[in-house]
């Protein structure tokens, strides 16, 4: 993807993020559609119904093939996270935070697998991966709105769709219908349908962590809308980034 940066003539700041994008916005858009195949047109009722996640739980039951098919991919990319994340992309205000997202996202995965809550994994993937897609898709459009010294208002006004659809999608699927189905299901269906279920507090407080993240990062989707209303920023950027310029003003000031 790097070389095909170059040949669109994009800032050298911006050749350099566009790789991490587009490889993620490709996966999360496979992983996204998978799990719509999953949940909406197979015969799992997840989705409509929560609590359905632990109907005829048992220890050891066998993990049907299509949903370990998604735990592969969704560990496969995660772990490759970790190490993207500290090694490979670009540093950002909340990377540590990030880093910590994907250790706990990773425990989840290959937890909720061997510990067979995988029925609950793919309710997670499905809420969670649809945010990123369009995070990663606004992200691009705000690269390729400068490419060959020319400002190309088409990828402006799709990354200004991109942000609004972002910011109500956000709230919509992690803030709400993330507690509603998930948190629901395994803090309170679980303890009705399976009494004694093992590892509950051990899961449920990793959950809790990943709920507290993405109220965390909603701050910075707040933030962001505050100062577009307040005239403090002309055009969709990503506040999580270090200005380098402004990293080098105590420097300058001092000298």
């Amino acid at each position: 993807l790097q070389p095909f940066g170059e040949w669109c003539n994009l800032r050298p700041k911006d050749a350099a993020k566009m790789p991490e994008s587009a490889w993620k916005l490709l996966f999360y858009m496979i992983s996204w559609l998978y799990g719509i195949y999953l949940l909406f047109f197979t015969d799992y009722p997840f989705f409509h119904d929560p609590p359905s996640v632990f109907y005829g739980w048992q220890r050891g039951m066998e993990v049907p093939t299509d949903i370990a098919i998604a735990y592969l991919m969704q560990c496969s990319f995660y772990g490759h996270s970790v190490y993207a994340t500290a090694y490979m992309d670009t540093w950002r205000k909340d990377s540590v935070v990030m880093l910590l997202h994907h250790v706990i996202t990773l425990t989840l995965i290959a937890c909720s697998y061997a510990f067979r809550y995988h029925n609950v994994g793919i309710l997670v993937f499905f809420l969670h991966d649809i945010n990123d897609i369009q995070l990663e898709f606004t992200k691009l459009n705000v690269y390729f709105k400068h490419r060959g010294g020319v400002y190309h208002r088409l990828n402006d006004v799709l990354s200004n769709i991109g942000c609004l659809t972002f910011s109500i999608s956000w709230f919509w699927f992690r803030l709400y219908w993330f507690p509603l189905k998930v948190l629901y299901a395994t803090c309170y269906s679980s303890l009705q349908l399976v009494p004694n279920i093992p590892f509950y507090f051990f899961f449920n407080a990793l959950l809790l962590v990943l709920t507290l993240m993405n109220i965390y990062w909603f701050l910075y989707i707040v933030l962001f809308v505050a100062k577009v209303l307040m005239g403090q920023m002309q055009e969709v950027n990503d506040v999580r980034e270090y200005d380098l310029e402004d990293s080098r003003k105590p420097t300058a000031a001092k000298k």
